[in-house]
């Protein structure tokens, strides 16, 4: 069976550098350290309020990076901009709210189906692969499919915060199901979201997901064992999943 591959997000070390309004650390040089720990993309989320990455990460990352470059953003005019000038390897497309601490839950497709179909239509248009966070459901993954979207991923946040074994197992079944489904109707199919060196083999296990995108745990253990080798023990995970 096909390894998953590993996205790293490193927004934040980003989060770190803001929380002094200085210059360091890089989550450049995190996505370089990431790069030579064996992930295989850079994951990094541009938000309107720029409260970690900023424009000058993204040029930056663009030009040194060896792998490629996921943009997570909304579907907000100026962000979309700044995106078909920096031409990231992939665009993913996820809800975006000023109070929220990170991502909470997928992009819902049907309620902003004629929005989100423009956005994909002029990413696309400077050859930007376009990926939808969505939660695991199929009415979001058929609108998904209408919009051209590439591919989507699969929002892992409730398996990750399930309190019980038993709601866990109902989770990663959604997940599976939809990661099925997904691949049946031809998306690439991706997902994350709160998972960590724990929680991550039953996800990495379903044969139909390509890719992993996981920031937090990853950057967190980095703390201790160092980005490298943080990088590494996560991909070794992965590839046990497979086999």
């Amino acid at each position: 069976m096909k390894a998953v591959l590993l996205g790293v997000n490193v927004d934040h070390v980003a989060t770190l550098r803001e929380a002094r309004r200085i210059n360091y650390p890089s989550p450049v040089k995190a996505a370089v350290l990431a790069e030579m720990g064996g992930a295989d993309s850079i994951v990094v989320h541009l938000r309107e309020d720029r409260r970690h990455i900023k424009e000058r990460d993204l040029f930056l990352l663009k030009e040194i990076l060896e792998i490629p470059l996921n943009l997570e953003m909304s579907i907000n005019e100026d962000i979309v901009k700044i995106a078909c000038k920096v031409k990231p390897f992939q665009a993913t497309l996820v809800p975006e709210r000023r109070q929220e601490l990170t991502t909470e839950g997928g992009l819902n497709v049907v309620k902003n189906f004629k929005r989100i179909k423009e956005v994909v239509e002029i990413l696309k248009s400077k050859k930007i692969r376009v990926s939808l966070f969505i939660d695991p459901e199929k009415s979001q993954i058929l609108k998904a499919k209408d919009t051209g979207a590439d591919a989507v991923e699969i929002h892992t946040g409730r398996y990750a915060e399930a309190s019980t074994q038993k709601r866990k197992e109902a989770e990663l079944k959604k997940i599976r199901e939809s990661a099925l489904f997904s691949k049946k109707i031809g998306l690439h199919t991706f997902a994350g979201h709160g998972l960590n060196y724990v929680n991550v083999k039953p996800v990495a296990s379903i044969p139909e997901i390509e890719e992993l995108n996981i920031g937090h745990s990853i950057i967190a253990r980095s703390v201790f064992v160092g980005m490298v080798e943080a990088v590494r023990e996560m991909k070794q995970l992965l590839n046990e999943s497979r086999y």
